[in-house]
């Protein structure tokens, strides 16, 4: 006589927390925790107020840079860097001779920015010019880093704005994927590693790196080349 063994059901799957998935979501975990929203915020929002923040140039003006960029840098071809320079130009930048700036770099307000001879502007570069950003010359910012004067106040319940200038002297490299804050200096020919985030300044001829940034070693440059 055969006897018939029954095989014990499975055991249900457990949800998944925060799955995008809302048939398996229910009871999503945050930390081993609830998901549930607590504390209570310290920063009001409503009081924000940068009506003290000077822009430079009335609105209308900044909305037209705004549409010119939009519309003009994208649809210039690539090698038109004398286009996009003069565009920057007309618009208050002071750029220097041979210039190279990409199609898709972004400048928030042209007219706080400088840029010195032969320096080269990456693909997708935002400089976010609340305050003055100066490149020197001979500069290369690469793809995707973004040179930020803008900051608020972490102590402050209305989230006050806080504006600093970002200085980059002649012959800096700062490679792909970099943040540069607020009130940073980079001196003469510092080389910053990619996905580095600098926060404080950064000393002339040295290899910089990290996240927070920090010195690492002496900059050499092969001079017979």
């Amino acid at each position: 006589m055969t006897h018939y063994t029954p095989t014990p059901d499975p055991e249900p799957q457990k949800p998944i927390a925060n799955s995008a998935n809302p048939e398996i979501n229910d009871h999503p975990t945050s930390d081993n925790q609830p998901n549930i929203l607590t504390g209570e915020s310290l920063v009001d929002l409503r009081r924000y107020d940068q009506s003290k923040f000077d822009r430079g140039r009335p609105g209308w003006l900044i909305l037209l840079w705004w549409f010119v960029q939009a519309i003009a840098f994208p649809l210039t071809p690539h090698p038109f860097n004398g286009i996009r320079s003069g565009l920057l130009r007309l618009f208050g930048a002071k750029i220097g001779s041979g210039v190279i700036i990409r199609p898709t770099a972004r400048f928030t307000y042209p007219w706080k920015i400088e840029i010195g001879d032969y320096s080269w502007i990456g693909d997708d570069v935002v400089l976010y010019s609340l305050e003055r950003i100066a490149i020197g010359k001979h500069c290369v910012i690469s793809q995707k880093s973004y040179l930020c004067t803008g900051t608020h106040d972490p102590e402050d319940p209305a989230f006050g704005l806080i504006a600093a200038s970002v200085i980059i002297n002649h012959g800096v490299w700062i490679a792909a994927d970099c943040f540069i804050g607020p009130g940073v200096a980079i001196g003469a020919n510092a080389l910053i590693g990619a996905r580095s985030s600098v926060f404080e300044n950064m000393p002339a001829g040295f290899v910089c790196m990290g996240s927070p940034c920090h010195p690492r070693y002496p900059r050499k440059i092969n001079k017979s080349s």
